[in-house]
C-alpha cells in the first residue's frame, strides 16, 4: 500500500495537462481572443490566468483543496467588498 503524498510532495508531482472543452457564443470567443492577444496569452493561457486571478480574490487563503504555494503572501483582512 502507498503512503499519501504530503501537500508539498502533491504540488511538486508533475500532472499531465488535460485538455478540457467550453461553450462560449461567438461574441465571447472574439473577447477572449482580444484580451488574448492584448496580453500575448494563448487563449488557454489567457483563461487559466483569469480564473487564478478571481480565485484568489475570492478565496484569499485558499479552500480545504487548494492551498497557497508555499512562501506566498496571503493576505487577511483588506478592503471591504460591497454586497
Amino acid at each position: 500500500m502507498e503512503t499519501p503524498l504530503t501537500q508539498r510532495e502533491a504540488l511538486q508531482t508533475p500532472r499531465p495537462k488535460r485538455i478540457r472543452t467550453f461553450t462560449a457564443s461567438h461574441n465571447e470567443i472574439l473577447m477572449l481572443d482580444a484580451v488574448a492577444r492584448y496580453h500575448g496569452f494563448s487563449k488557454s493561457a489567457t483563461i487559466t490566468s483569469l480564473v487564478k486571478k478571481e480565485f484568489w480574490r475570492i478565496f484569499p487563503q485558499g479552500t480545504g483543496e487548494v492551498r497557497p504555494d508555499p512562501g506566498a503572501r496571503v493576505v487577511i483582512g483588506g478592503p471591504e467588498r460591497a454586497p
